[in-house]
């Protein structure tokens, strides 16, 4: 046997019993329990940057259906939507000229773009329930 050869199928044993010794690593693997919870509450530090606590009950409500008058489709996936909102309001708190450009990019994707005109629409809606001046 070549030398080249029996150099490869040892490298090719060896990737095998890493992989072996990965997979069953993380077969074991537990959860962890020290991941912080999302509770929508906002930490200290977030607060500062202008993120507001995730809306509930009737003030939830009231920011859905202000971002659902924009474009219905923002509001399908609700923790996604409030959480692009909190994220906006930090925008808010520090605007710059392309504020409105930014909510249209947060709020949007590939399958469902926003115009910067949307974007002001949001911005609008944002003031005026989950993050007023």
């Amino acid at each position: 046997m070549k030398p080249a050869a029996v150099l490869l199928a040892a490298v090719t044993v060896l990737a095998l019993a890493a992989c072996s010794v990965e997979q069953k690593d993380v077969n074991k693997a537990e959860p962890s329990s020290s991941a912080p919870a999302d509770t929508g509450k906002s930490s200290t530090a977030e607060k500062a940057a202008g993120i507001p606590d995730a809306p509930t009950g009737a003030d939830r409500a009231a920011y859905l259906a202000a971002i659902k008058k924009v474009d219905p489709r923002i509001v399908e996936d609700e923790e996604r939507a409030i959480d692009a909102g909190r994220n906006q309001c930090s925008s808010l708190a520090n605007p710059s000229d392309k504020i409105d450009w930014a909510a249209a990019q947060r709020f949007g994707n590939d399958m469902r773009p926003l115009t910067d005109a949307q974007g002001k629409q949001l911005n609008e809606a944002l003031r005026a329930t989950l993050c007023p001046k």
